[in-house]
């Protein structure tokens, strides 16, 4: 990413300048920068001189920010009337006080924080990574316990938080955990089989300020399904929770998981998807880990992985869906198709994308090497049912206990987070790769392969290549790609 590196000098000179460093520091305080926000976007009139002044620094700055990135005020007004964009941005700005302009950006507590909080789980799927079961941990929090955590993240500044499981609808104080959740004003995601949104439970999870539901189906095919899930039947309940959901008004997305074994079906899960009128289709990388251990050679090869990005972006292209995927590769293609000018969207993260005007492409790609590709202990990481922390979901080092060490600090002190955040250190295989701001590789897959979190992501080409001139014989892994790429069989 040389090519945009004036971009990142750009921006470092800013944010260096004493002026704007002392300005970073005073809206770094959530009761200035909040204010200032809420009348900038018309919420309010401001209560005082203090405040008047904070809104009207903030006012030019967003001026001057739409200025610099092609768009007009009143687009990034109309961003910023959504509170949880306001909410990143309070973090964003505290983490730039902070830290300064970093590539990728440091932050002082992570946007997204996946739980899992409960083992309890009514499926058998056969890639699971939490090996839940029917009865759960014995040592899940209690909901006291629970809230303390979202306090606690709460005032770290997290953007939002994503319950997932095991089956995180069969915790028996969820709908309290929601509620309580988003009166705090973090966004509430629920990662769910489906088959328990009845309409009764879509619309208590509406009340509850649920924002959005992301549902897994892993193939159109209702017997695939069903196997893959472990239940006979499994396929039919979730799509019906989809329409359940989708009928309660909330945000509906679908969560596939992409093997060998059902690979050839992503077109139609895609228009499954467009049938469905979801929002959002997102594929996720399939990491070897849990129960996923006993089915590794089902895993995609680089050349299946590349060709299956390629056709996600086309289809992104298209409109009318989100279609993303957790696989940080996918950052690099969307970067290589709008610099080629085949694209006119980067995704920069698996949970959204900047639709652009190609005149500004150079401005808004750069982005990509500050928001970082992989967001394991950087952007994002995860809470076990018992509060323990981990810098993803399918990465199963312990780095400390939320409730015993202290969220925030277990997230600016883990050694390993720093590790992560740190892209071009020797130690990071990826400080190799020209994309390694954008990308990084996925670290889950890493650790999985080859035992190190910081060593090379297996099924990305270009680690691959940097595998064939580089004398690593610590990292050996053997993952092959099938003879018929996936664009070959959409074209059949």
């Amino acid at each position: 990413m040389s090519d945009l590196g004036d971009v990142g000098v750009q921006l470092k000179k800013v944010f260096e300048n004493p002026i704007v460093r002392v300005m970073l520091k005073h809206f770094s305080q959530k009761k200035r920068l909040d204010p200032a926000l809420e009348i900038a976007v018309g919420e309010r009139k401001p209560r005082n001189i203090g405040e008047w002044f904070n809104y009207k620094v903030i006012d030019f700055a967003i001026s001057q920010g739409a200025k610099a990135f092609g768009g007009t005020k009143d687009d990034f007004i109309g961003t910023f009337k959504d509170p949880y964009y306001r909410r990143g941005l309070v973090t964003t700005v505290r983490s730039v006080a902070e830290y300064g302009i970093t590539k990728p950006q440091k932050l002082v507590a992570p946007f997204l924080v996946v739980w899992n909080i409960t083992k309890k789980c009514n499926l058998r799927c056969i890639h699971c990574y939490a090996n839940a079961t029917p009865q759960g941990a014995p040592d899940e929090l209690s909901t006291e316990e629970k809230k303390q955590l979202i306090d606690q993240m709460d005032e770290a500044g997290v953007v939002a938080i994503a319950f997932s499981g095991g089956e995180p609808l069969m915790a028996p104080d969820i709908f309290e955990i929601f509620k309580y959740t988003s009166e705090k004003g973090i966004y509430v995601n629920v990662a769910t089989n489906g088959t328990l949104i009845t309409p009764e439970v879509a619309r208590k999870m509406k009340e509850s300020g649920v924002g959005y539901v992301e549902v897994s189906l892993d193939s159109p095919d209702p017997e695939e399904h069903d196997k893959f899930r472990g239940v006979k039947g499994a396929w039919k309940l979730a799509v019906q929770g989809i329409k359940n959901a989708k009928e309660a008004g909330l945000c509906t997305g679908i969560a596939y998981t992409v093997t060998k074994q059902n690979l050839h079906r992503v077109p139609e899960m895609v228009q499954l998807a467009r049938d469905l009128g979801v929002c959002t289709m997102i594929f996720f990388n399939f990491v070897p880990v849990g129960r996923g251990k006993e089915i590794q050679a089902l895993d995609l090869g680089p050349k299946e992985r590349e060709e299956l990005m390629k056709y996600l972006y086309a289809e992104l292209e298209k409109g009318g869906l989100n279609v993303f995927s957790t696989s940080p590769t996918y950052a690099r293609i969307s970067v290589e198709k709008v610099m080629s000018k085949q694209g006119d969207h980067v995704s920069l993260a698996h949970f959204g994308d900047i639709p652009l005007d190609p005149k500004y492409a150079d401005k808004a790609v750069a982005l990509a090497d500050f928001v970082g590709g992989c967001g394991a202990g950087r952007a994002y990481c995860a809470l076990d049912h018992n509060g323990d922390v981990y810098p993803c979901v399918f990465l199963p080092i312990k780095v400390g206990n939320a409730l015993k060490d202290g969220f925030i600090n277990v997230w600016k002190n883990s050694e390993l987070f720093n590790k992560f955040r740190d892209r071009d250190s020797s130690e990071h295989f990826a400080s190799r790769c020209p994309f390694r701001y954008v990308c990084g590789g996925c670290r889950a897959r890493a650790y999985a392969y080859t035992g190190d979190p910081l060593g090379p992501d297996p099924g990305c080409v270009i680690s691959d290549k940097l595998m064939e001139n580089t004398n690593y014989e610590k990292y050996k892994y053997d993952l092959k790609d099938d003879p018929t790429p996936l664009l070959e069989v959409v074209k059949q």
